[in-house]
Parts: C-alpha cells; structure tokens; sequence
C-alpha cells in the first residue's frame, strides 16, 4: 500500500507561516484598549456637557479604566441632570466619584443586547462594585426589558431601593469595547445617601486635634499636619464616612530602628503612604470585626487606580488584624468613635508594597521577627467581571488582565503582526 499523498497546500506550511496567521488571529481578536478617555468620546455630545464636566472632575476613574477593555457608560443628558446636579457638587471628591463609577458597566451591551434580555433581566457590575465599598451586589445594576411597551429600565438590584432610570437611547458604540448609553435619570446606589452632605450637619473633627487628644499619636499628628493630607481626611467626613489606622509613637520608633524613614521620601509618596492609612467608609471596630470583603480599598487607591494601595483586614487572635503585603499590624485601641468617623491606633505603620516592596532595608533585623516578613495577602480582589457577558468579539475576552508591561505589549501588538506579515510575504 502507498504512502497517502499531502496536500501541497499543507505541504507549504511552515513554522513561520503558523506563525503569522497565528498573529493576525490575535490582533483580530484583541480589543483596542483606549477607551480611558471618556471625557474626549462625549466631546462631540453638547447635549451631555454637564455629565461630562463631572467626569473630568474625577481624574481617578481614568487610572481604573486603564486594564479594562469592555465597557458600557450609562450618561444623563443636560435637561434631566439639572435637578440634580447641586447635590453631585456638593458632595466629597471621592463621593462624588464612586457616584459616578456606579454608572460605568463593565461589559459592552450593544443594541441587540438590550432587546434580547432574558425575562428576569441582566445583573451588571459597575466599577463601582470593584472598590469593596458597596454591600453585598448592591454595587451592580439590574437591566430588565418591558415585553410589552420594550422599555428598558435600569435599577439597583435591591428590592428596596426606589433608584432607576430609563434607557432613552444608544448614543455611540465601538463595537466590542465601549457603548454610551442615555438613560433619564442619575443612579445612585443602594445605601448611598446622596442627601447626605445636605441633611447631616457636619462633624467637623479635628483630626489632629483628636490624635494629640490620644496622647500616643503625636508623631502621626505632626505628619499628617505638615503634608496637609489631613485636610482632605476632614472634608471626606461628610460623605460616606472614614475609617483612619494611625500608628502608635512607637511603631514610628520601631521604623526608626528598621532604617526606615518616611521623612525620605518625596512630598507625594508620603501622601500616598498616609492616604493608605484611611478607608474611604465608617467601619466602627465591630464592622471591622466582620467585614464580608477583606480586601479593601484606601483613600491612596482612589489616587492610584483600583487593585492597588490595597489592605487586608481580619480578625485574628481576638483583634482586628491589618496585612499591608509586606507589615502586619493590629488594632490596639479606638481614639475615635462617632458616625461618619472612626479612629483606630495600630501596632505598626503601614507600609504599601507598591512603595516599600523592592526596598531591601525592609529585612527586619535579628529579633524583631513581625517586622518585614509579613507575606502579601492571598485574598481575591473585589469581583470585576459580572456574572454573564452579553456582547464580546468572538475570541475575545471581557477583561484582559496582564502583568506588569501587559498594555504595553499589547500596544506594540499591531507592529508586531506588520513585521511578521512582511516576513511571511
């Protein structure tokens, strides 16, 4: 019997050949990842100038949108917006911007999408479901469809809430990656008083003057007044509430001993140091004590961008524990404790590894074994993704989520393929 011929067409295919049509599959099936600027899609809408202007006040949303590659923004235009938009001014930056992260939907709904709901609607996380701050999923939105009239409408996922919005039309889509969708009505979430800043008279503690109060915080006192970081601490106080960890003198003194000084680093970095300190949420100590989500966001990943600046908290021992990635630290006393702020003193300074992580004098020295060694924590981040996507590029995933240099390579992706094309011809 014969050897079976081949097929010459197959005959002519060589590593290099599967190579490049390996690449161009790739860039085919690769979303285009520059959809951080919003404010620049919404440029061309004068119908939504006043949405926009929010956005740009909220220069942070920018950095949490720099990995996403799939997403649906839900906009108000001018005339609906105008009843509300002396509440949004009036609230905190960073009240203001979680408010608006509610309105960013990580998935792309294209037209068909919505009219194609399944009949108990979609449950779509927002971005601000990332930031550990809403309860249970009461930072996602629920999207159901009228069979009869086909109205579509758009809700928090909470029976109680009284907050919705109707969808008034598909404004823009690049297909794949962003959808702008016009609803009627800004959304707020559930537990989100947007009233709050209005009817809530404002405690207006000294934050400073509570520390020195505190009799073993002078040293945290004194940074906190000289980078003026305490201010912005202070003008949080009348949104969602704070959550401040000042260490003790002496875990200052025990850096000291460490060859570790804060008075090092540059103006900006010492921000972010003490910003990560304080979560954007009163969480009095038995909250602390229970909390659902572990990981949580700090004032410095508002700054930074979401899944950084980042601490971990449990109980542990019969205290609340405190994991920075690389120091461990406990709470050892309330200073503070009054709705919207709680102050907590804690047994070290906590160092984020995003500054300290590479910086060899953090070996701690022979006996002083809890300084250093402390492993980043093994917890998940807050859920990113919702639970079923509706719209995607064949091949394409909703989120890409590279390492360190991924939305470089991407970037550089489309080269890449050009070079190996040329090769291959």
């Amino acid at each position: 019997m014969g050897m079976a011929q081949i097929n010459p067409a197959i005959s002519h295919i060589t590593p290099t050949t599967t190579l490049c049509y390996f690449l161009l599959l790739l860039l085919s099936t690769t979303p285009i990842l520059a959809i951080t600027n919003i404010t620049a899609l919404l440029s061309s809408f004068p119908d939504f100038s006043s949405f926009t202007s929010l956005l740009a006040s909220t220069p942070s949303i920018t950095s949490d949108l720099s990995n996403r590659s799939a997403l649906t923004l839900l906009v108000i235009p001018n005339s609906y917006l105008s009843s509300s938009l002396d509440l949004t001014r009036r609230l905190s930056p960073s009240s203001r911007t979680d408010l608006l992260r509610y309105h960013i939907l990580l998935q792309y709904l294209s037209s068909s999408d919505l009219h194609h709901l399944p009949p108990a609607g979609a449950l779509i996380t927002t971005l601000f479901q990332t930031t550990g701050r809403a309860s249970a999923n009461f930072g996602s939105v629920n999207i159901t469809r009228n069979p009869v009239t086909n109205a579509i409408t758009i809700s928090s996922p909470s029976p109680f809430s009284s907050s919705n919005a109707t969808v008034l039309s598909l404004i823009k889509t690049l297909p794949y990656n962003v959808s702008i969708i016009s609803v009627n009505s800004l959304l707020v979430p559930y537990g989100f008083d947007l009233m709050a800043s209005e009817t809530r008279p404002p405690l207006g503690l000294n934050i400073t003057k509570a520390l020195l109060d505190g009799h073993n915080f002078f040293v945290a006192a004194s940074l906190l007044s000289a980078s003026g970081v305490v201010q912005e601490f202070e003008a949080d106080e009348g949104g969602a509430g704070i959550t401040l960890f000042v260490p003790t003198d002496s875990a200052f003194a025990d850096l000291s001993e460490n060859d570790v000084s804060l008075q090092s680093l540059p103006a900006d970095k010492k921000a972010d140091v003490l910003k990560f300190h304080v979560l954007h949420s009163y969480y009095p100590l038995g909250s602390l004590e229970s909390i659902v989500n572990p990981v949580q966001p700090t004032l410095a990943t508002e700054d930074m961008g979401a899944g950084s600046f980042t601490l971990n908290i449990s109980r542990a021992n019969g205290s609340v524990a405190i994991d920075s990635g690389i120091v461990l630290a406990s709470v050892t006393q309330t200073v503070f404790d009054q709705n919207p702020v709680a102050i907590f003193g804690v047994s070290k300074v906590l160092l984020p590894k995003e500054i300290f992580g590479s910086n060899p004098v953090l070996t701690s020295k022979p006996g002083n074994s809890d300084m250093g060694n402390a492993q980043p924590p093994a917890v998940a981040l807050s859920p990113e993704s919702s639970p079923k996507m509706l719209s995607s590029a064949p091949g394409a995933r909703e989120e890409i989520k590279s390492g360190v240099g991924g939305s470089q390579w991407l970037s550089n992706l489309p080269f890449l393929c050009v070079v190996a094309v040329w090769y291959c011809i």
